[in-house]
């Protein structure tokens, strides 16, 4: 009879204790303070707010105002300031044997009138984000393309065409438009499949 009379008690005190730790275990997991990514993936850093204000010019922030991040996060348990950051996880971006993939760099200096192609001859680290940047990287088409491998781009920044996909993070309709025309333009014109010259025929 004792057991049946604490009964009723003993399942408020159950509730009273799961209630609570069921909304801590809901805003731990919304506050983003604990993320994984998987080794065959990576994260980009969305800052949510910041005593830096936001970015001011150009896309990235630099300067650890809210913004996309320059750095990408690679795999592994990581911790971050609660409710700070939004993690945009992404696929590394892999070119495969005998192909290429181009580049296209969402912020920059500008393209002069006269320039079609970005320059790359201090900034050609497509993996280094703040270093392209910081050297003058040009917004807009690059001349450098992706040989074939795995790299770890953040793709915030710079959007990757190859023959199998369109590696980017939120794109807008119209932008997504856009590249997949141009994807489609240089699939039609053999374009990811480099001309590969031999010896005595590299000559005029």
């Amino acid at each position: 009879m004792e057991a049946l009379e604490y009964l009723g008690p003993m399942k408020w005190t159950a509730i009273e204790v799961a209630v609570p730790v069921i909304v801590l275990a809901i805003l731990f997991w919304r506050s983003g303070m604990v993320r994984y990514i998987p080794n065959d993936r990576l994260g980009i850093l969305e800052k949510l707010w910041s005593f830096r204000g936001s970015v001011s010019d150009g896309f990235i922030a630099l300067n650890r105002e809210a913004g996309y991040q320059p750095e990408v996060v690679r795999g592994g348990l990581h911790f971050f300031m609660p409710f700070q950051y939004s993690m945009h996880r992404a696929n590394l971006v892999t070119i495969p044997q005998g192909q290429i993939g181009y580049v296209f760099a969402r912020d920059g200096n500008p393209l002069p009138p006269t320039q079609t192609l970005a320059c790359n001859t201090n900034a050609d680290d497509f993996q280094d984000v703040r270093g392209f940047l910081e050297k003058g990287g040009q917004k807009g088409p690059q001349r450098k393309i992706l040989r074939e491998g795995t790299y770890a781009i953040n793709l915030a920044q710079f959007i990757v065409l190859t023959a199998q996909s369109i590696y980017a993070v939120n794109l807008s309709s119209s932008e997504q438009n856009l590249f997949a025309n141009m994807s489609s333009m240089i699939s039609e014109r053999g374009g990811f499949e480099p001309v590969v010259i031999h010896n005595a025929e590299d000559m005029i």
